[in-house]
């Protein structure tokens, strides 16, 4: 078998079914839990959202993930990994009517990586540095494979309940044996480092409009202060307080777009007692006041509905 001919086949393969599924411009959500399928036909304006632990193919295009100054570029020669629920600033950047962008999300539970680090019977690689909660790895065949035929089941829906949990957790075993896959199990394995701070990157993103005690979530993981900020930081390349504030401005910038609520509301809603706060903080990492960079948003969205 002609190993430089044998991936791309496959990649055809996956660009087909992706088309089929996700004829048009838009996100669509598959009768497999956690799947989900992306059709663009133009570069994107960066596009934020809380990545939950998934998986992110690229069959044609490609896209980037900006986490705080670090940038990940994924393309079908590569996918991205998130271990950990991440504040992500995503951009497609690869894009065209005659080749959009395609692509697809698998979300997966951290439990299911467990399960299979034990069924292995392999112990697993103690890394001496935290991992980073975000990685982008080589694809291979093997996992490509696995993936087509998941998205095959969405042609034979009464096959989804029994054979699709197999081959999710076939592919995350592709993902395990892959050379960095020693960088995502720690965040699965109860008790070890990396899984205290995945569960207390869970506790701000359910609370992230209340305030945030560092010292108190540090406890309740079973760290020093000094200890959990310096993990906090390796995993996220975020502080806990500027994690939160990533969260809560990313949630006022939708609320503002998607609801209309003006500054002062989303402000309020996402935790602020202070408006002139939330404008210089907003200001601060947007680079436009709330409204002011709203409106310029809602522009370039006009116009891209206008060139479509």
């Amino acid at each position: 078998m002609d190993d430089d001919r044998y991936p791309s086949r496959v990649l055809r393969e996956m660009t087909s079914l992706i088309r089929r599924h996700a004829p048009s411009t838009g996100t669509y959500r598959t009768a497999v839990p956690g799947l989900s399928l992306m059709h663009a036909d133009r570069t994107s304006e960066p596009l934020e959202s809380v990545y939950k632990p998934s998986i992110c193919v690229v069959a044609q295009g490609a896209k980037t993930a900006a986490l705080a100054d670090e940038t990940y570029r994924y393309d079908p020669s590569t996918y991205l990994v998130t271990s950990v629920e991440l504040p992500i600033i995503g951009r497609i950047v690869e894009a065209s009517p005659e080749v959009p962008y395609l692509s697809l999300k698998l979300s997966f539970d951290a439990d299911v990586i467990l399960d299979l680090v034990r069924e292995t019977n392999r112990p697993p690689t103690l890394t001496t540095e935290m991992p980073r909660g975000i990685t982008v790895h080589r694809t291979s065949p093997a996992l490509l494979e696995a993936i087509v035929r998941l998205m095959q089941l969405l042609d034979e829906p009464d096959d989804v309940p029994v054979l699709a949990p197999l081959t999710i957790r076939e592919i995350l075993y592709r993902v395990l044996q892959s050379e960095q896959g020693a960088l995502i199990h720690p965040f699965a394995i109860h008790g070890s480092q990396a899984n205290a701070i995945a569960q207390a990157i869970q506790s701000i993103n359910r609370q992230f409009d209340r305030p945030l005690a560092v010292e108190e979530l540090a406890k309740s993981v079973r760290m020093s202060t000094s200890a959990f900020h310096k993990h906090f930081k390796r995993v996220t390349a975020l502080s806990p307080l500027q994690y939160q504030k990533t969260v809560r401005l990313q949630e006022a910038r939708r609320l503002m777009l998607a609801e209309s609520l003006p500054a002062a509301d989303a402000a309020f809603q996402v935790g602020y007692e202070s408006p002139s706060q939330f404008s210089r903080e907003y200001a601060r990492m947007y680079g436009r006041p709330p409204m002011q960079d709203v409106q310029t948003l809602r522009a370039s969205i006009a116009s891209s509905d206008v060139r479509g």
